[in-house]
């Protein structure tokens, strides 16, 4: 009996054995082959780092398989270059440690990566709640910054899709110095009240795409950095949150222009801002935000449904005196339509110095909600700006 139980233990562990060679053979490096438990209390940082390395090394394309479950994780590298296509297929949820001491910067990273899918349908947790107290960047200048969840640093050729995040303690995606990346079919989630839990933020980048996405948190649904070139925003779905914003530009010396940006087919439900453009007084260098497309919006009660802001301050007050130096222009507004909760419904208030120059405003359609009276009507604000209409504008246009 001891001998026929010795050969079925001894199949087993050569079927083990087997079916992990063919994976392996067939460029899938499962987590839980590398040790990943998968039962969201054990720490599975050390298995994930092992199959992406062993992924990595891989020549051509691989997988790195995360199966269902719950794997807590805390700060992750995945970094290149790799030999060849890497593909991350989530089907499970991974969470973030909530012990900040853990983090030197930020949860999962990208970088130095050309050729990358990250897939599968699972959720990235940042279990942002115990840290949101701790951060006070709202509130100061100078500030420490917690943890993005998922950073993409000189990525390039990627897709991302089919995914959620929920909870950053920061940004759930920050794209840096990247370029021909896609962003499909995602959810993003926090609290309305979370501080600086942006969406995405994109930064010092070229040819990314953003489409068919729901995104609500207590920050930018999209918020757009200096340096970036090409981008296209498509049938995105924002709110809570503050809107998709182009900025703020205008603060650090070492900034680049923003210039090639597509908004299309989005909508904004309760949002403080739908489409904002804002800058810094006293900007250090001369900057261009130029050739941006808003075009068939809908805004269902957003407080400033559009706005260019070119004296942006977060804080109680700004030692800041200067007018800004963002010069902005070529900026066209087709088909916005909807209803805002604050009687100005357009608000453009651009630099003395720079004034906004070639902005348009064509088949505008926005209403004032706010007023139980219902006699209250939407107004247009407009400083320091250079444009036209095409006469199909409401409410009046001041340009």
């Amino acid at each position: 009996m001891g001998s026929v139980y010795a050969i079925f233990k001894f199949t087993l562990l050569f079927s083990t054995w087997y079916i992990r060679c063919v994976a392996q053979s067939n460029g899938v490096y499962n987590v839980k082959d590398h040790g990943a438990t998968g039962n969201g209390q054990t720490d599975d940082t050390k298995a994930f780092q092992a199959a992406w390395n062993a992924s990595c090394a891989a020549n051509g394309w691989s997988t790195m398989l995360v199966p269902e479950g719950s794997y807590l994780v805390g700060p992750l590298a995945f970094k290149g270059p790799c030999k060849g296509v890497k593909r991350l297929e989530l089907r499970g949820q991974l969470l973030a440690s909530t012990n900040l001491n853990a983090y030197t910067n930020n949860w999962i990273d990208f970088q130095y990566i050309d050729g990358l899918i990250v897939y599968g349908g699972g959720i990235f947790n940042g279990q942002g709640a115990l840290a949101w107290p701790h951060n006070e960047c709202p509130k100061k200048w100078s500030c420490k910054l917690l943890p993005m969840s998922l950073v993409f640093s000189f990525v390039s050729n990627a897709v991302v899709k089919n995914i959620s995040s929920i909870d950053s303690k920061l940004f759930h995606i920050h794209i840096f110095s990247s370029k021909n990346l896609e962003f499909q079919s995602l959810k993003i989630s926090a609290p309305g009240n979370s501080p600086n839990t942006d969406g995405i933020h994109i930064a010092d980048s070229t040819n990314i795409t953003i489409a068919n996405a729901i995104i609500g948190t207590g920050d930018d649904c999209i918020s757009i950095g200096p340096g970036n070139t090409n981008l296209t925003i498509l049938n995105v779905l924002c709110g809570p949150g503050h809107g998709i914003s182009v900025g703020s530009l205008g603060k650090n010396s070492n900034e680049k222009d923003v210039v090639g940006l597509t908004v299309r087919n989005c909508a904004f439900n309760g949002t403080t801002n739908g489409l904002r453009i804002k800058t810094w007084k006293s900007s250090p260098v001369p900057l261009t935000a130029a050739h941006f497309v808003y075009e068939n919006i809908i805004m269902h009660n957003v407080y400033n449904p559009i706005i260019i802001d070119q004296e942006y301050c977060p804080y109680v007050s700004c030692v800041e005196k200067d007018p800004s130096r963002v010069q902005i222009h070529d900026i066209k507004f087709t088909n916005v339509r909807g209803t805002s909760s604050s009687r100005e419904a357009i608000k453009f208030v651009c630099s003395r110095s720079v004034p906004c120059a070639s902005v348009e405003l064509n088949d505008i359609d926005l209403h004032y909600t706010g007023d139980a009276t219902g006699n209250a009507i939407a107004t247009s604000t407009c400083l320091n700006i250079q444009g036209r209409s095409n006469g199909n504008v409401k409410p009046s246009s001041c340009i």
